[in-house]
């Protein structure tokens, strides 16, 4: 059976107004890149070349904010003041999972605790099966096995499970002090003059669960940057008010049934401010 978490820790309502007004010192030193908790589209393997560029003129307690902060793959990565949030409820109760009591993760998540885990009423619990236990990363895409023909091999679901579990530990360490929000990006409390890196549903790639309005999302980083923010997007293309400042092909597999595929990552920034895009 899958042991339910309970006695969850939690901040305290006042934390974030707390934070932003004595937030501490921020550095742009990134930490060596490491294995994270597993979602579909992370940006782990491209931390390293992009986040040197996004940093570089990073004031001191500036924010980091990070709108869709999926698995925390790249918010891990980055010190001092950081916020990031996430329309999946689920999602954002796994990373707090993580962030605060990683050890009371099951050691052994089974084919069947894993089919079971979508109708929990434990979030943490839910979330953290559903995309860390899952083939590629995908919100209850398949249990995750790395070789063919290990459906139902125990030794399979322990290792699965341990690596998982593992992984979580570690990421743990590097979520400290980050201010988890469930939230759309337009409802995300985000302070005065941040640094706001966004990673959304990429279009015509790999649908989510739910539908995404690509246009209003353009439309709230250019209101954004005229608020005084620093806005920074991962796509494939963006519309001509963005300028790409780094690109590179990246083997990506998002599905079981696609398989292995290439795709140049870009990071964009705004360009100038347009009331059409």
């Amino acid at each position: 059976m899958i042991c339910i978490i309970v006695g969850m820790i939690r901040k305290k309502p006042s934390d974030f107004l707390l934070l932003i007004t004595n937030g501490t010192r921020s550095e742009t030193v990134v930490p060596n890149i490491r294995r994270d908790m597993k979602y579909m589209g992370s940006k782990n393997r491209i931390a390293k070349y992009i986040l040197p560029i996004m940093l570089k003129d990073r004031k001191p307690d500036q924010w980091w904010v990070e709108p869709f902060v999926g698995g925390g793959n790249m918010i891990d990565k980055v010190s001092g003041v950081r916020t990031g949030g996430d329309l999946n409820e689920p999602l954002v109760e796994a990373l707090k999972l993580i962030r605060d009591i990683p050890e009371t993760l099951p050691d052994l998540v089974t084919e069947d605790d894993y089919n079971l885990a979508k109708k929990l009423d434990n979030l943490g619990l839910k979330g953290y099966i559903g995309f860390a236990m899952s083939f590629g990363g995908k919100w209850f895409g398949g249990y995750r096995r790395d070789v063919a023909g290990t459906k139902g091999c125990m030794e399979n679901m322990k290792t699965q499970s341990r690596r998982s579990k593992q992984n979580a530990i570690k990421q743990s360490v590097n979520l400290q002090g980050v201010i988890l929000q469930h939230a759309s990006y337009s409802d995300m409390k985000i302070p005065p003059n941040s640094i706001i890196y966004c990673d959304p549903p990429y279009r015509e790639t790999t649908k989510y669960n739910i539908a995404f309005d690509h246009y209003s999302f353009y439309e709230w980083c250019l209101e954004k940057h005229k608020e005084g923010h620093t806005v920074f997007v991962s796509e494939y293309s963006m519309p001509p008010a963005f300028e790409c400042i780094w690109e590179k092909e990246i083997n990506s597999s998002l599905t079981k049934d696609t398989g292995s595929k290439k795709g140049v990552e870009r990071l964009f920034r705004v360009k100038e401010v347009r009331s059409n895009v």
